[in-house]
Protein backbone atom coordinates (compact mmCIF):
# COMPACT_ATOMS: atom_id res chain seq x y z
CA UNK A 1 0.00 0.00 0.00
CA UNK A 2 1.16 3.64 -0.86
CA UNK A 3 2.47 5.06 2.36
CA UNK A 4 0.44 8.71 1.34
CA UNK A 5 -2.72 6.59 1.23
CA UNK A 6 -2.38 5.65 4.77
CA UNK A 7 -3.74 8.90 6.55
CA UNK A 8 -6.32 8.98 4.16
CA UNK A 9 -7.16 5.72 4.67
CA UNK A 10 -7.64 6.59 8.56
CA UNK A 11 -9.19 9.46 7.97
CA UNK A 12 -12.01 7.43 5.54
CA UNK A 13 -15.53 7.09 6.91
CA UNK A 14 -15.25 3.98 9.56
CA UNK A 15 -18.13 2.75 8.05
CA UNK A 16 -16.62 1.99 5.06
CA UNK A 17 -13.89 0.35 7.23
CA UNK A 18 -16.13 -2.21 8.71
CA UNK A 19 -18.24 -2.81 5.45
CA UNK A 20 -14.76 -3.67 3.59
CA UNK A 21 -13.99 -6.13 6.69
CA UNK A 22 -16.94 -7.58 6.81
CA UNK A 23 -16.92 -8.62 3.36
CA UNK A 24 -13.17 -9.47 3.69
CA UNK A 25 -14.45 -11.92 6.40
CA UNK A 26 -17.08 -13.36 5.26
CA UNK A 27 -15.60 -14.27 1.68
CA UNK A 28 -12.94 -15.88 3.77
CA UNK A 29 -15.07 -17.95 6.15
CA UNK A 30 -17.45 -18.58 2.96
CA UNK A 31 -15.18 -21.00 1.98
CA UNK A 32 -14.97 -23.12 5.49
CA UNK A 33 -18.65 -23.03 5.73
CA UNK A 34 -19.11 -26.52 3.55
CA UNK A 35 -15.63 -28.21 3.97
CA UNK A 36 -14.76 -29.96 7.09
CA UNK A 37 -13.45 -27.23 9.37
CA UNK A 38 -13.31 -27.22 12.69
CA UNK A 39 -14.81 -24.46 14.85
CA UNK A 40 -10.73 -23.94 15.96
CA UNK A 41 -10.08 -24.14 12.41
CA UNK A 42 -12.31 -21.00 11.81
CA UNK A 43 -10.90 -19.12 15.04
CA UNK A 44 -7.58 -18.95 13.42
CA UNK A 45 -8.97 -17.78 10.09
CA UNK A 46 -10.22 -14.94 12.33
CA UNK A 47 -6.94 -14.39 14.00
CA UNK A 48 -4.96 -14.54 11.04
CA UNK A 49 -7.47 -11.49 9.85
CA UNK A 50 -6.59 -9.53 12.82
CA UNK A 51 -3.50 -9.86 11.88
CA UNK A 52 -4.23 -8.98 8.34
CA UNK A 53 -5.99 -5.57 9.85
CA UNK A 54 -3.37 -4.45 12.08
CA UNK A 55 -0.52 -4.90 9.63
CA UNK A 56 -2.29 -2.61 7.40
CA UNK A 57 -2.52 -0.27 10.05
CA UNK A 58 -6.11 0.84 10.06
CA UNK A 59 -8.02 2.43 12.78
CA UNK A 60 -8.14 -0.38 15.48
CA UNK A 61 -11.59 0.36 17.65
CA UNK A 62 -13.37 -2.24 19.46
CA UNK A 63 -16.08 -2.68 17.50
CA UNK A 64 -13.88 -4.40 14.76
CA UNK A 65 -12.84 -6.69 17.12
CA UNK A 66 -17.12 -7.11 17.93
CA UNK A 67 -17.49 -7.33 14.18
CA UNK A 68 -14.73 -10.26 13.74
CA UNK A 69 -16.42 -11.84 16.39
CA UNK A 70 -19.61 -11.20 14.92
CA UNK A 71 -19.13 -12.68 11.64
CA UNK A 72 -17.31 -15.94 13.32
CA UNK A 73 -20.61 -15.88 15.13
CA UNK A 74 -22.84 -15.90 11.97
CA UNK A 75 -20.75 -18.62 9.81
CA UNK A 76 -20.27 -21.30 13.29
CA UNK A 77 -24.35 -20.65 13.47
CA UNK A 78 -24.71 -21.06 9.44
CA UNK A 79 -22.13 -24.24 9.52
CA UNK A 80 -23.97 -26.11 12.28
CA UNK A 81 -27.26 -25.52 10.43
CA UNK A 82 -26.26 -27.09 7.35
CA UNK A 83 -24.79 -29.52 8.75
CA UNK A 84 -28.30 -29.77 10.94
CA UNK A 85 -29.94 -29.93 7.81
CA UNK A 86 -28.03 -32.73 5.84
CA UNK A 87 -29.54 -35.55 4.80
CA UNK A 88 -28.42 -38.78 7.30
CA UNK A 89 -26.17 -41.65 5.72
CA UNK A 90 -27.79 -44.23 3.93
CA UNK A 91 -26.19 -47.67 5.10
CA UNK A 92 -26.81 -51.36 3.57
CA UNK A 93 -26.83 -53.49 7.03
CA UNK A 94 -27.42 -56.47 5.10
CA UNK A 95 -28.81 -58.57 2.37
CA UNK A 96 -29.64 -61.76 1.00
CA UNK A 97 -29.94 -63.84 -2.04
CA UNK A 98 -32.50 -66.56 -2.43
CA UNK A 99 -31.17 -70.50 -2.97
CA UNK A 100 -33.68 -72.80 -4.79
CA UNK A 101 -34.25 -75.86 -3.61
CA UNK A 102 -32.56 -78.74 -5.81
CA UNK A 103 -35.96 -80.07 -6.80
CA UNK A 104 -35.73 -76.98 -9.44
CA UNK A 105 -32.59 -77.78 -10.93
CA UNK A 106 -32.83 -78.03 -14.81
CA UNK A 107 -29.82 -79.70 -16.66
CA UNK A 108 -29.58 -78.64 -19.99
CA UNK A 109 -30.93 -82.67 -20.81
CA UNK A 110 -33.66 -82.01 -18.45
CA UNK A 111 -34.62 -78.46 -20.19
CA UNK A 112 -34.54 -80.14 -24.10
CA UNK A 113 -36.92 -83.31 -22.64
CA UNK A 114 -39.30 -81.14 -20.84
CA UNK A 115 -39.42 -78.47 -23.69
CA UNK A 116 -39.88 -81.33 -26.72
CA UNK A 117 -43.22 -82.61 -24.13
CA UNK A 118 -45.31 -79.61 -24.39
CA UNK A 119 -47.20 -79.25 -27.24
CA UNK A 120 -47.19 -75.54 -27.97
CA UNK A 121 -43.45 -76.27 -29.36
CA UNK A 122 -42.79 -77.54 -32.51
CA UNK A 123 -39.31 -79.18 -33.34
CA UNK A 124 -37.57 -75.64 -34.81
CA UNK A 125 -38.67 -74.32 -31.14
CA UNK A 126 -37.12 -76.27 -29.64
CA UNK A 127 -33.83 -76.52 -31.20
CA UNK A 128 -33.51 -73.17 -31.24
CA UNK A 129 -34.03 -73.29 -27.67
CA UNK A 130 -31.24 -76.02 -27.03
CA UNK A 131 -28.89 -74.24 -29.09
CA UNK A 132 -29.15 -70.62 -27.10
CA UNK A 133 -29.12 -72.37 -23.85
CA UNK A 134 -26.05 -74.50 -24.64
CA UNK A 135 -23.69 -71.33 -25.74
CA UNK A 136 -25.31 -68.88 -23.11
CA UNK A 137 -22.65 -69.54 -20.56
CA UNK A 138 -25.63 -71.66 -18.31
CA UNK A 139 -24.50 -74.00 -15.69
CA UNK A 140 -26.23 -77.80 -15.40
CA UNK A 141 -27.56 -76.30 -12.41
CA UNK A 142 -29.57 -73.23 -12.89
CA UNK A 143 -33.20 -72.73 -11.37
CA UNK A 144 -36.65 -72.92 -12.65
CA UNK A 145 -39.94 -72.82 -10.51
CA UNK A 146 -42.31 -75.94 -10.01
CA UNK A 147 -44.77 -74.40 -12.36
CA UNK A 148 -42.31 -74.07 -15.06
CA UNK A 149 -41.57 -77.81 -14.90
CA UNK A 150 -45.03 -79.08 -15.00
CA UNK A 151 -45.76 -80.55 -18.27
CA UNK A 152 -48.02 -78.58 -20.13
CA UNK A 153 -46.30 -75.65 -17.32
CA UNK A 154 -48.71 -73.88 -15.18
CA UNK A 155 -49.23 -70.18 -16.45
CA UNK A 156 -52.02 -68.50 -14.27
CA UNK A 157 -52.77 -66.41 -11.51
CA UNK A 158 -52.68 -69.43 -8.62
CA UNK A 159 -49.18 -70.36 -9.55
CA UNK A 160 -47.95 -67.02 -9.60
CA UNK A 161 -48.64 -66.43 -6.29
CA UNK A 162 -47.39 -70.08 -4.90
CA UNK A 163 -44.11 -69.04 -7.03
CA UNK A 164 -43.65 -65.34 -5.01
CA UNK A 165 -44.28 -66.90 -1.88
CA UNK A 166 -41.77 -69.86 -2.26
CA UNK A 167 -39.43 -67.31 -2.90
CA UNK A 168 -40.19 -64.00 -0.76
CA UNK A 169 -41.19 -65.51 2.53
CA UNK A 170 -37.88 -67.46 3.09
CA UNK A 171 -36.22 -64.75 1.54
CA UNK A 172 -37.69 -62.02 4.30
CA UNK A 173 -37.40 -64.95 6.73
CA UNK A 174 -33.53 -65.31 6.40
CA UNK A 175 -33.18 -61.19 6.12
CA UNK A 176 -34.96 -60.57 9.29
CA UNK A 177 -33.04 -63.17 11.26
CA UNK A 178 -30.01 -61.81 9.84
CA UNK A 179 -30.64 -58.73 11.34
CA UNK A 180 -32.25 -59.44 14.42
CA UNK A 181 -35.30 -57.19 13.93
CA UNK A 182 -39.17 -57.82 13.72
CA UNK A 183 -41.54 -57.53 10.90
CA UNK A 184 -43.01 -54.47 13.13
CA UNK A 185 -39.50 -52.80 13.08
CA UNK A 186 -39.52 -52.03 9.30
CA UNK A 187 -40.96 -48.31 8.10
CA UNK A 188 -40.44 -48.80 4.44
CA UNK A 189 -40.77 -51.85 1.91
CA UNK A 190 -40.02 -51.66 -1.70
CA UNK A 191 -40.93 -54.45 -4.05
CA UNK A 192 -40.45 -54.56 -8.07
CA UNK A 193 -40.82 -56.99 -10.09
CA UNK A 194 -41.37 -56.60 -13.82
CA UNK A 195 -43.73 -59.51 -14.98
CA UNK A 196 -46.21 -60.38 -12.43
CA UNK A 197 -48.04 -56.93 -10.99
CA UNK A 198 -51.12 -58.57 -8.91
CA UNK A 199 -53.68 -57.13 -6.90
CA UNK A 200 -53.49 -56.86 -4.21
CA UNK A 201 -49.32 -56.22 -4.82
CA UNK A 202 -46.39 -58.29 -3.64
CA UNK A 203 -45.86 -55.60 -1.07
CA UNK A 204 -49.20 -55.93 0.49
CA UNK A 205 -49.02 -59.99 0.57
CA UNK A 206 -45.78 -59.53 2.40
CA UNK A 207 -47.81 -56.88 4.89
CA UNK A 208 -50.25 -59.27 5.20
CA UNK A 209 -47.85 -62.70 5.80
CA UNK A 210 -45.90 -60.64 8.30
CA UNK A 211 -48.66 -58.49 10.02
CA UNK A 212 -46.20 -55.23 10.10
CA UNK A 213 -47.33 -51.58 10.93
CA UNK A 214 -50.24 -49.85 9.99
CA UNK A 215 -48.09 -47.03 9.02
CA UNK A 216 -45.26 -49.13 6.73
CA UNK A 217 -44.82 -47.13 3.79
CA UNK A 218 -45.02 -49.78 0.60
CA UNK A 219 -44.03 -49.61 -2.92
CA UNK A 220 -44.69 -52.02 -5.52
CA UNK A 221 -42.62 -51.47 -8.69
CA UNK A 222 -43.43 -53.17 -12.22
CA UNK A 223 -42.52 -53.53 -15.69
CA UNK A 224 -38.61 -52.27 -14.86
CA UNK A 225 -36.76 -55.25 -16.64
CA UNK A 226 -33.44 -55.96 -15.80
CA UNK A 227 -32.74 -52.34 -13.39
CA UNK A 228 -35.84 -52.57 -11.23
CA UNK A 229 -33.13 -53.33 -8.34
CA UNK A 230 -30.70 -50.31 -8.66
CA UNK A 231 -33.85 -48.23 -8.82
CA UNK A 232 -35.75 -49.54 -5.88
CA UNK A 233 -32.50 -48.79 -4.20
CA UNK A 234 -32.93 -44.86 -5.10
CA UNK A 235 -36.51 -45.37 -4.45
CA UNK A 236 -35.87 -46.78 -0.66
CA UNK A 237 -32.52 -43.99 0.13
CA UNK A 238 -34.26 -40.91 -1.28
CA UNK A 239 -37.20 -42.00 1.24
CA UNK A 240 -34.58 -41.81 4.14
CA UNK A 241 -33.63 -38.89 3.42
CA UNK A 242 -37.10 -37.25 4.42
CA UNK A 243 -38.00 -39.78 7.33
CA UNK A 244 -35.46 -40.28 10.16
CA UNK A 245 -34.39 -43.11 12.11
CA UNK A 246 -36.23 -45.77 10.02
CA UNK A 247 -35.91 -49.27 8.32
CA UNK A 248 -36.04 -49.86 4.79
CA UNK A 249 -36.70 -53.32 3.22
CA UNK A 250 -35.96 -53.28 -0.82
CA UNK A 251 -36.83 -56.98 -2.48
CA UNK A 252 -35.81 -57.54 -6.32
CA UNK A 253 -37.52 -60.76 -7.63
CA UNK A 254 -38.78 -61.94 -11.46
CA UNK A 255 -41.81 -64.26 -11.31
CA UNK A 256 -40.86 -66.93 -13.71
CA UNK A 257 -44.13 -68.53 -14.41
CA UNK A 258 -45.75 -65.25 -15.36
CA UNK A 259 -42.91 -64.39 -18.43
CA UNK A 260 -42.79 -67.88 -19.70
CA UNK A 261 -43.79 -67.64 -23.47
CA UNK A 262 -45.38 -70.50 -25.29
CA UNK A 263 -45.55 -69.74 -28.83
CA UNK A 264 -42.63 -70.21 -32.07
CA UNK A 265 -41.53 -66.48 -32.42
CA UNK A 266 -37.77 -67.23 -31.82
CA UNK A 267 -37.34 -63.49 -30.89
CA UNK A 268 -39.52 -64.48 -27.87
CA UNK A 269 -38.16 -67.81 -27.20
CA UNK A 270 -34.98 -65.79 -25.76
CA UNK A 271 -36.39 -64.87 -22.40
CA UNK A 272 -37.08 -68.72 -21.77
CA UNK A 273 -33.53 -70.05 -22.42
CA UNK A 274 -31.60 -67.02 -20.15
CA UNK A 275 -33.73 -66.06 -17.47
CA UNK A 276 -33.88 -68.55 -14.25
CA UNK A 277 -35.04 -68.40 -10.77
CA UNK A 278 -33.59 -65.55 -8.23
CA UNK A 279 -34.67 -63.06 -5.45
CA UNK A 280 -32.56 -61.03 -3.48
CA UNK A 281 -33.74 -58.56 -0.57
CA UNK A 282 -31.70 -55.96 1.48
CA UNK A 283 -31.98 -53.71 4.71
CA UNK A 284 -31.12 -50.04 4.38
CA UNK A 285 -30.92 -47.83 7.36
CA UNK A 286 -30.28 -44.32 8.65
CA UNK A 287 -29.86 -44.70 11.82
CA UNK A 288 -26.27 -43.50 13.23
CA UNK A 289 -25.56 -46.61 15.13
CA UNK A 290 -25.69 -48.48 12.10
CA UNK A 291 -22.37 -46.60 10.75
CA UNK A 292 -20.49 -49.36 12.83
CA UNK A 293 -22.20 -52.30 12.48
CA UNK A 294 -23.73 -52.54 9.00
CA UNK A 295 -21.90 -53.80 5.56
CA UNK A 296 -21.90 -51.13 3.15
CA UNK A 297 -22.63 -47.23 3.34
CA UNK A 298 -24.70 -45.67 0.31
CA UNK A 299 -22.40 -43.49 -1.58
CA UNK A 300 -24.70 -42.47 -4.75
CA UNK A 301 -27.31 -43.49 -7.00
CA UNK A 302 -27.95 -42.12 -10.95
CA UNK A 303 -30.03 -43.12 -13.63
CA UNK A 304 -30.26 -42.72 -17.58
CA UNK A 305 -33.05 -43.54 -20.05
CA UNK A 306 -33.35 -43.64 -23.72
CA UNK A 307 -37.09 -44.26 -24.18
CA UNK A 308 -37.90 -41.20 -26.22
CA UNK A 309 -36.23 -42.56 -29.01
CA UNK A 310 -38.95 -45.06 -30.68
CA UNK A 311 -35.54 -47.53 -32.30
CA UNK A 312 -34.31 -47.84 -28.58
CA UNK A 313 -37.71 -48.11 -27.05
CA UNK A 314 -38.78 -50.87 -29.35
CA UNK A 315 -35.82 -53.33 -28.61
CA UNK A 316 -37.13 -55.19 -26.02
CA UNK A 317 -41.07 -54.79 -25.57
CA UNK A 318 -44.07 -57.29 -24.41
CA UNK A 319 -46.31 -57.96 -26.58
CA UNK A 320 -48.78 -60.48 -28.35
CA UNK A 321 -47.51 -62.98 -30.87
CA UNK A 322 -49.42 -62.80 -34.21
CA UNK A 323 -51.47 -66.36 -32.53
CA UNK A 324 -52.27 -63.74 -29.47
CA UNK A 325 -49.56 -65.20 -27.21
CA UNK A 326 -47.65 -62.93 -24.79
CA UNK A 327 -43.99 -62.55 -24.72
CA UNK A 328 -41.17 -60.12 -24.38
CA UNK A 329 -39.42 -59.63 -27.97
CA UNK A 330 -35.84 -59.08 -27.64
CA UNK A 331 -34.87 -57.42 -31.26
CA UNK A 332 -31.09 -57.04 -32.73
CA UNK A 333 -30.58 -53.89 -32.13
CA UNK A 334 -30.71 -54.31 -28.35
CA UNK A 335 -27.13 -54.61 -28.17
CA UNK A 336 -26.37 -51.34 -29.77
CA UNK A 337 -28.69 -49.58 -28.40
CA UNK A 338 -27.70 -50.73 -24.42
CA UNK A 339 -24.28 -49.51 -25.75
CA UNK A 340 -25.38 -46.32 -26.19
CA UNK A 341 -27.05 -45.80 -23.26
CA UNK A 342 -24.19 -47.38 -21.29
CA UNK A 343 -21.95 -44.78 -23.00
CA UNK A 344 -24.41 -41.89 -22.01
CA UNK A 345 -24.54 -43.17 -18.59
CA UNK A 346 -21.03 -43.67 -17.72
CA UNK A 347 -20.01 -40.25 -18.83
CA UNK A 348 -22.08 -38.30 -16.72
CA UNK A 349 -21.27 -40.78 -13.77
CA UNK A 350 -17.31 -40.29 -13.83
CA UNK A 351 -17.79 -36.87 -14.19
CA UNK A 352 -19.12 -37.42 -10.27
CA UNK A 353 -17.04 -40.20 -9.27
CA UNK A 354 -13.49 -40.27 -11.20
CA UNK A 355 -9.83 -38.58 -9.85
CA UNK A 356 -9.32 -35.32 -11.31
CA UNK A 357 -6.10 -36.75 -12.95
CA UNK A 358 -8.37 -39.46 -14.96
CA UNK A 359 -10.89 -36.04 -16.21
CA UNK A 360 -7.77 -33.85 -17.65
CA UNK A 361 -5.73 -36.79 -19.22
CA UNK A 362 -9.07 -37.44 -21.23
CA UNK A 363 -9.43 -33.55 -21.75
CA UNK A 364 -6.32 -33.33 -22.96
CA UNK A 365 -6.38 -36.19 -25.26
CA UNK A 366 -9.66 -35.33 -26.73
CA UNK A 367 -7.82 -31.60 -27.53
CA UNK A 368 -4.89 -33.38 -28.66
CA UNK A 369 -6.63 -35.51 -31.53
CA UNK A 370 -8.53 -32.33 -32.26
CA UNK A 371 -5.40 -29.88 -32.94
CA UNK A 372 -2.11 -32.13 -33.15
CA UNK A 373 -2.70 -35.84 -33.38
CA UNK A 374 -5.40 -36.51 -36.11
CA UNK A 375 -4.78 -40.17 -35.70
CA UNK A 376 -3.86 -40.29 -32.10
CA UNK A 377 -6.13 -42.12 -29.57
CA UNK A 378 -8.90 -40.47 -27.10
CA UNK A 379 -7.97 -42.01 -23.98
CA UNK A 380 -10.74 -43.34 -21.99
CA UNK A 381 -10.52 -42.93 -18.09
CA UNK A 382 -10.32 -45.63 -15.92
CA UNK A 383 -13.07 -46.27 -13.60
CA UNK A 384 -10.66 -49.02 -11.99
CA UNK A 385 -9.29 -45.74 -10.25
CA UNK A 386 -11.92 -45.02 -8.46
CA UNK A 387 -14.28 -48.60 -7.99
CA UNK A 388 -12.47 -52.01 -7.03
CA UNK A 389 -15.07 -54.19 -7.42
CA UNK A 390 -18.23 -54.06 -10.42
CA UNK A 391 -21.70 -56.04 -10.52
CA UNK A 392 -22.66 -55.99 -14.02
CA UNK A 393 -25.79 -57.14 -15.49
CA UNK A 394 -26.21 -60.86 -16.60
CA UNK A 395 -27.95 -59.95 -20.00
CA UNK A 396 -25.54 -62.66 -21.34
CA UNK A 397 -21.77 -63.19 -22.16
CA UNK A 398 -22.08 -60.74 -25.55
CA UNK A 399 -23.48 -57.70 -23.07
CA UNK A 400 -21.02 -58.56 -20.26
CA UNK A 401 -17.92 -58.61 -23.10
CA UNK A 402 -19.22 -55.35 -24.53
CA UNK A 403 -19.76 -53.62 -21.26
CA UNK A 404 -16.21 -55.32 -19.80
CA UNK A 405 -14.52 -53.36 -23.37
CA UNK A 406 -15.95 -50.11 -22.88
CA UNK A 407 -14.87 -49.51 -19.59
CA UNK A 408 -11.64 -51.12 -19.77
CA UNK A 409 -11.88 -53.76 -17.58
CA UNK A 410 -10.39 -57.05 -17.30
CA UNK A 411 -11.15 -61.12 -16.56
CA UNK A 412 -10.92 -60.65 -12.73
CA UNK A 413 -13.01 -57.11 -12.46
CA UNK A 414 -16.14 -59.29 -14.88
CA UNK A 415 -15.34 -62.36 -12.82
CA UNK A 416 -17.86 -61.76 -10.52
CA UNK A 417 -20.78 -61.60 -13.12
CA UNK A 418 -19.94 -64.65 -15.66
CA UNK A 419 -20.02 -67.05 -12.23
CA UNK A 420 -23.50 -65.96 -11.37
CA UNK A 421 -24.52 -66.18 -15.19
CA UNK A 422 -23.07 -69.74 -15.10
CA UNK A 423 -24.07 -70.89 -11.92
CA UNK A 424 -27.58 -68.84 -11.65
CA UNK A 425 -28.28 -67.81 -14.90
CA UNK A 426 -30.03 -64.13 -15.60
CA UNK A 427 -32.12 -63.37 -12.36
CA UNK A 428 -33.09 -60.25 -13.83
CA UNK A 429 -32.63 -57.09 -11.33
CA UNK A 430 -31.73 -59.73 -8.00
CA UNK A 431 -28.39 -60.79 -10.31
CA UNK A 432 -26.02 -57.92 -8.68
CA UNK A 433 -26.63 -59.59 -5.02
CA UNK A 434 -25.47 -62.61 -6.18
CA UNK A 435 -22.37 -61.05 -8.00
CA UNK A 436 -21.79 -59.33 -4.62
CA UNK A 437 -22.06 -62.31 -2.22
CA UNK A 438 -20.00 -64.09 -4.79
CA UNK A 439 -16.94 -61.38 -3.95
CA UNK A 440 -17.70 -61.80 -0.18
CA UNK A 441 -17.73 -65.68 -0.03
CA UNK A 442 -14.02 -65.01 -1.97
CA UNK A 443 -13.38 -62.48 0.63
CA UNK A 444 -12.30 -60.00 -1.61
CA UNK A 445 -13.88 -56.68 -0.80
CA UNK A 446 -12.19 -54.60 1.75
CA UNK A 447 -12.91 -51.86 4.18
CA UNK A 448 -13.20 -48.83 2.37
CA UNK A 449 -13.72 -50.67 -1.43
CA UNK A 450 -16.25 -49.09 -3.53
CA UNK A 451 -18.51 -51.38 -5.26
CA UNK A 452 -20.68 -49.93 -8.55
CA UNK A 453 -23.75 -51.81 -9.18
CA UNK A 454 -24.86 -51.54 -13.06
CA UNK A 455 -28.66 -52.37 -13.82
CA UNK A 456 -29.96 -51.86 -17.36
CA UNK A 457 -33.53 -52.65 -18.45
CA UNK A 458 -36.21 -52.39 -20.71
CA UNK A 459 -36.86 -49.01 -21.87
CA UNK A 460 -34.26 -48.66 -22.25
CA UNK A 461 -33.10 -47.57 -18.70
CA UNK A 462 -29.82 -47.62 -17.16
CA UNK A 463 -29.23 -47.47 -13.16
CA UNK A 464 -25.90 -47.58 -10.75
CA UNK A 465 -25.24 -47.30 -7.55
CA UNK A 466 -22.02 -47.15 -5.60
CA UNK A 467 -21.58 -48.74 -2.66
CA UNK A 468 -18.34 -48.05 -0.04
CA UNK A 469 -17.70 -51.11 2.45
CA UNK A 470 -17.44 -49.55 6.15
CA UNK A 471 -16.43 -53.24 8.03
CA UNK A 472 -14.38 -56.02 7.31
CA UNK A 473 -16.10 -58.82 6.16
CA UNK A 474 -14.97 -60.28 9.52
CA UNK A 475 -15.65 -64.29 8.57
CA UNK A 476 -19.45 -64.00 7.96
CA UNK A 477 -18.36 -64.21 4.37
CA UNK A 478 -20.61 -67.80 3.41
CA UNK A 479 -23.14 -66.77 6.19
CA UNK A 480 -26.47 -68.02 4.52
CA UNK A 481 -24.70 -67.11 1.04
CA UNK A 482 -25.93 -68.70 -1.77
CA UNK A 483 -22.20 -69.70 -2.85
CA UNK A 484 -21.75 -71.56 0.38
CA UNK A 485 -21.67 -74.83 -0.67
CA UNK A 486 -19.81 -74.53 -4.38
CA UNK A 487 -17.03 -71.51 -4.32
CA UNK A 488 -14.64 -73.15 -4.02
CA UNK A 489 -15.39 -74.77 -7.47
CA UNK A 490 -14.86 -71.24 -8.96
CA UNK A 491 -14.16 -69.49 -10.67
CA UNK A 492 -14.02 -72.02 -14.00
CA UNK A 493 -11.99 -71.46 -16.54
CA UNK A 494 -14.03 -72.24 -19.35
CA UNK A 495 -16.51 -69.78 -18.77
CA UNK A 496 -13.97 -67.16 -17.60
CA UNK A 497 -12.60 -65.37 -20.66
CA UNK A 498 -14.99 -62.92 -22.83
CA UNK A 499 -12.94 -62.48 -25.82
CA UNK A 500 -15.64 -64.96 -27.61
CA UNK A 501 -18.05 -62.91 -26.50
Amino acid sequence: MDPLSLPKLKQHNSLSNIIAIFLSTMAMLSKNLHSTSTPLQLLLVLLSLQRLFLFQQWNWNPIFHLLLLFCFFLVYVLRVGALAFKPPSVYLVDFSCFKPPSTCQLPLSRFIQHASSIISFDSQSVEFMAKIVASSGLSEQTYLPPALLSSPPKTHQREYIKEAEMILLPLMDDLLTKAKLSPRDIDILVIHCSAFCPSPSLSSIIVNKYSMRSDVKSFNLSGMGCSSGAIGIDLAQNLLKTNNNCYAIVISTEILSAGWYSGHERSKLLINCLFRMGSAALLLTNRKEASKTSKYRFIRTLRTQTAFDDKAYLTAIREEDDDGKLGVTINKGLLPAAGELLRSHMTILGLKILPLTEKLKHVVSVIRKKFKDKEGEIYMPSFKTAIQHFCLPTSGRALIGEIAKGLNLDGRDVEASLMTLHRFGNQSSSSMWYELAYMEAKERVKKGDKVLMLGMGTGPKCCSCVWERVRPIAGDSNKNNPWRDCIRLYPIEAVSSISQT
